[in-house]
């Protein structure tokens, strides 16, 4: 097993630097109508429920930080449908989720009231049906809200948007950020969070353009063609072209306006990700036991992201596996597994009495 001393960082950093820290991510796609939870559950809030055990079970991977992000689907023009809350409070996931609530009116009247779904796309912040919540570990001096995931690269077209969050450390920052250059853009700092958002995002850019050019040539209106582009858009695609040039250890998990998400994993496997999927929810975490409580499951039907795969979920539920560059050598870390990981995690429990 080789030790790589790998942090999530978002200031600039030196080769010779020592990488030292992890983060957390949890994902969640609801894959049923919102009132379906409420039905069945209790509550319209389910989602937002079972992201808040998904953080607080890895509260170990972020304790200088956490946010959270959603996307609504289906939202009508003129409605936001992109929420972040961050906080860089040492009880920082406590302090989001009961701001969240804040946000709604009384919780008994929203669960148990006649609301109408049009309402709950409209007038509820937070309420959706995908979710990304990360967990900060800082590894520098400076810390503040602008430093914590997710971020977000923002368009007035809803493909282009998009929300990521991730565990990672490029080491090849400085070459990343001179390909941006070439690529015609002005990064406005060096840190690797940014030149990951805006290396994925210029290829969403050329996706969602390319298609565009392609409708617009067979005659389409204009205002049809969203929700065309929605669905021919080639996730796995985008993530071959932006991360042939990723060299690091990574996790990413990302939203696009329109509903489409996706968690990448690096070709040596050093960040973990894990996932699980039924008829109801798919969820991602960077560790299992989180799954397994939050969901009352067996370990056995949470799968492992296989590296240099990305865990595709498109807006319209379908999921699947791509492999976005061909696995390597296999180099997990040490750090990761035997100290920052979870021991309940029967695994990693096997691993360390090793």
């Amino acid at each position: 097993m080789v030790m790589l001393k790998l942090k999530c960082n978002f200031a600039y950093q030196n080769m010779s630097d020592s990488i030292k820290h992890e983060c957390g991510i949890a994902l969640i796609r609801l894959k049923k109508p919102l009132d379906h939870y409420r039905n069945k559950y209790g509550t319209r809030l389910y989602g937002l429920n079972k992201l808040y055990l998904l953080m607080e079970k890895q509260h170990n991977r972020g304790q200088d930080g956490a946010g959270i992000a959603t996307v609504k689907l289906n939202a009508e023009p003129g409605h936001p449908y992109i929420y972040r809350h961050r906080s860089v409070d040492s009880n920082g996931i406590s302090l989001i989720f009961e701001q969240v609530k804040k946000d709604l009116e009384d919780e008994r009247y929203f669960n148990e009231g006649g609301i109408e779904p049009l309402l709950l796309t409209t007038a509820y912040p937070f309420i959706a049906e995908l979710m990304l919540g990360h967990l900060r570990y800082a590894t520098h001096s400076k810390n503040g809200t602008s430093f914590c995931h997710p971020f977000i690269r923002q368009s007035n077209w809803m493909n282009k948007n998009l929300v990521m969050a991730g565990n990672f450390n490029m080491t090849n920052n400085d070459e990343l950020f001179e390909r941006l250059i070439e690529l015609g853009q002005h990064p406005r700092n060096r840190t690797d969070t940014v030149t990951v958002l805006e290396k994925i995002g210029h290829y969403l850019d050329v996706e969602v353009d390319t298609i565009y050019e392609d409708l617009k040539n067979q005659g389409i209106l204009k205002v049809d063609m969203p929700d065309i582009i929605s669905k021919r858009i080639k996730v796995e695609e985008i993530l071959r072209n932006a991360a042939r040039d990723f060299d690091g250890g990574y996790a990413m998990a990302g939203m696009i306006g329109h509903g489409d998400a996706f968690v990448l994993r690096d070709p040596n496997g050093i960040r973990p990700a894990f996932w699980y999927e039924d008829d109801e929810v798919v969820v991602v975490t960077s560790e299992r036991p989180p799954i397994k409580t939050a969901f009352n499951i067996d370990y056995d039907l949470i799968q492992e992201i296989p590296p240099g795969n990305a865990l595709i979920i498109k807006a319209d539920n379908s999921t699947y596996l791509s492999e976005i560059l061909p696995p390597r050598e296999l180099k997990q870390c040490s750090f990761e597994r035997i100290y920052f990981s979870r021991g309940t995690d029967r695994y990693i429990y096997r691993e360390r009495k090793n």
